[in-house]
């Protein structure tokens, strides 16, 4: 064996070179040439019939509705490419766990424990990396995303880059605030857990407030609750507070449910628009059956120095102000380069691809999807029924991307809404049939429970429904939550907890 090839033989041929035959001698016989190849990665092979074509690295901006039901799609899809090592899935959210929005009033209410208000991503998502922090700013050209997490501020090191091939961007959206006076620093927002239990806390702590006092002023503030905003999240926060409100006012000896204002501000000239004007009227109704104040075509001028003043002149003392008009586009779509409509939201195609960015996707709150059942240029509402549907369709686009197969499109013609006014009370509009009061309230209940992800939680909430029906309603404030630490620091020598009277919130 010759340790260097013989003269005339390419060093990358197992024979002579092609040119190595004789030019004098065109009779020569040449020898069939093979080429040596380099040794083919397995995850880098290009592969064909149903299989992904080569190693991608998915990235999924959120954890909500769309990010979490996306990644577990995908895991399923996906699931021999996982295993092999073709298919990285990484997702990226600020908290590890995924809220089911709709359930926040009822744990507002007390109907449901917090716990089983939320999903643990990790035990859902046991075949992806799931990453606590924020996405800052996306350079899709670049396939980067800058990512900030508790680490990195203790390092100080700054923002790590993430690379990706696949981006799916479902960062939700935020509260949309107007410049009230008085709004950021006494409002109360609705939009997650940790602000739903707050929110109860903060109710029976007035009351605590009103009950201890003998100032008529300080009594009728901590009394009075105006709420902001007509939609879901301000009826249903309200229908559940309220209800929970009266049931707590009979273990007080000198508090009646006469004695609360609850007060229901809408710009508008409706409330519950998804259910339908005919629903509407009957929420207003049932509303102001219960000495809710209803006021229609009002907005919120100022809440500064305590005191909520309307546009219709009516000026109320108060110590709790929820707003929960309306929902924003996450600040990140606009650090990202990646198309936005005038709204904010990303533009879309009705295959849940973000239009002239190839390999990006995006569902829910933050895109701009086309319905295709309407008339064209209409939009799919941004509410959990079509995030939950796009989701699906979502990662199977993705795998069907990864695979060279065709994109479904996805189509969705909304089937109506339903909403809780309190314990047996509620409205809905579900495929052209009206219901109110228990049958409305039922049917939401048994519309959120097959929705609320994993067996796991379905057991457990109906297991809560199940014994709240049997005792009594729980009517205890752990505000202390709050402040876990105020006792300790007042018993080691530190600064007492915040008096209540001076907190911006109402709260101990």
């Amino acid at each position: 064996m010759h340790p260097f090839p013989p003269p005339g033989v390419h060093p990358l041929t197992c024979g002579p070179s092609p040119h190595s035959g004789d030019s004098a001698n065109p009779a020569r016989p040449r020898l069939a040439v093979t080429q040596i190849v380099e040794p083919v990665d397995k995850r880098k092979r290009r592969v064909r019939h149903g299989m992904v074509k080569e190693r991608a690295r998915i990235l999924v901006v959120g954890g909500g509705y769309v990010g979490m039901y996306t990644a577990l799609r995908l895991q399923q899809t996906l699931k021999r490419e996982l295993a092999r090592g073709d298919v990285e899935i990484t997702v990226v959210t600020p908290e590890p766990y995924m809220t089911y929005q709709p359930f926040l009033p009822e744990a507002a209410a007390g109907s449901i424990s917090p716990r089983h208000v939320v999903v643990p991503l990790r035990r859902v998502l046991d075949r992806c990396r799931v990453v606590i922090g924020e996405v800052t700013s996306i350079d899709h050209a670049k396939r980067t995303a800058a990512l900030t997490t508790l680490a990195t501020d203790e390092e100080g090191t700054g923002a790590q880059q993430l690379t990706y091939e696949e981006l799916v961007l479902a960062p939700g959206s935020i509260s949309r605030t107007l410049p009230v006076p008085g709004l950021a620093e006494h409002g109360i927002g609705f939009k997650t857990v940790e602000e739903a239990i707050g929110l109860r806390n903060h109710v029976i702590e007035q009351m605590d407030i009103a009950s201890s006092t003998r100032d008529p002023a300080v009594r009728d503030a901590a009394l009075t609750f105006v709420f902001v905003g007509g939609g879901y999240a301000g009826v249903e926060a309200l229908g559940e507070l309220e209800d929970m409100a009266r049931y707590t006012a009979r273990y007080y000896h000198n508090l009646q449910p006469d004695d609360m204002k609850w007060i229901l501000v809408e710009a508008s000239d409706r409330i519950l628009p998804e259910v339908g004007e005919e629903m509407g009227r009957y929420t207003v109704t049932e509303l102001r059956r219960r000495n809710i104040d209803v006021r229609l075509n009002t907005r919120l001028e100022s809440c500064a120095d305590r005191v909520a003043v309307l546009s219709d002149g009516a000026r109320f003392p108060t110590r709790t102000v929820v707003w929960t008009a309306g929902v924003k586009p996450h600040p990140l779509l606009a650090a990202s380069d990646l198309p936005l409509n005038e709204r904010g939201r990303l533009k879309c195609t009705p295959q849940l691809t973000i239009e002239g960015a190839p390999h990006a996707w995006a569902a829910g709150d933050a895109a701009a999807v086309p319905d295709v059942t309407a008339e064209p240029g209409k939009e799919t509402a941004p509410n959990a029924q079509h995030a939950l549907r796009q989701a699906k369709v979502l990662g199977d686009n993705i795998a069907h991307s990864l695979r060279g197969e065709p994109l479904q499109t996805y189509s969705h013609k909304y089937v109506g809404s339903v909403a809780s006014l309190g314990l047996h009370k509620g409205v809905a509009h579900v495929y052209g049939r009206k219901l109110k009061g228990y049958p409305a309230w039922f049917m939401h209940r048994v519309y959120h429970l097959n929705r609320v992800p994993t067996f796991n939680r379905k057991a457990r909430v109906l297991a809560e429904w199940t014994l709240s029906g049997l005792f009594k309603r729980e009517i205890v404030s752990l505000g202390s939550l709050e402040h876990p630490r105020a006792e300790f620091e007042l018993a080691a020598g530190g600064k007492p907890p915040q008096d209540p009277m001076n907190d911006p919130k109402g709260s101990s």
